[in-house]
């Protein structure tokens, strides 16, 4: 039998090589969708692995805001609703760009990315959670309330 030589030596980590790399979330696709995809498109940048999302060549960017041929990426709905033709919506991709994604829109995705939840508005939540019966929402901190209000005490 032939042993996997461990990688934690070899390459100063563990596990696969995409593990824990990719997540997916559900999210509101009218109201967030462009937004995420203003998100993802501009890490590179944000991390200044490049000036601008162009430039990056893993990036769905060239696509969406220049036209570039890319045959992975599929047009969503949402995007193809920017404009009538393939110039307008890349037109107003590039608008969109403009302006960075503001903190308290990165501080929401950045939550809903690493803890697994839903991302939208409390409608959109509400309805998630009576289809999945669970929480898609963070918890409150602290210990759990006992039925009177008071807090459980062990």
């Amino acid at each position: 039998m032939v042993r996997p030589r461990n990688t934690t030596y070899v390459y100063g980590r563990t596990g696969t090589l995409w593990e824990g790399r990719f997540r997916s979330n559900l999210i509101e696709g009218e109201r967030y969708l462009l937004a995420c995809y203003r998100y993802i498109e501009s890490n590179p940048g944000r991390a200044r692995v490049v000036e601008s999302p162009a430039k990056y060549p893993w990036s769905s960017y060239s696509y969406h805001a220049e036209g570039r041929e890319n045959k992975v990426v599929q047009d969503h709905p949402i995007y193809v609703a920017l404009g009538k033709t393939p110039h307008e919506r890349q037109r107003a991709y590039r608008e969109l760009f403009r302006q960075p994604v503001d903190d308290e829109e990165l501080d929401e995705i950045r939550a809903s990315v690493n803890g697994g939840l839903v991302l939208g508005g409390d409608r959109f939540k509400d309805a998630i959670e009576r289809a999945v019966a669970r929480r898609v929402r963070p918890s409150r901190g602290g210990r759990p309330r006992k039925a009177d209000g008071r807090r459980a005490v062990i």
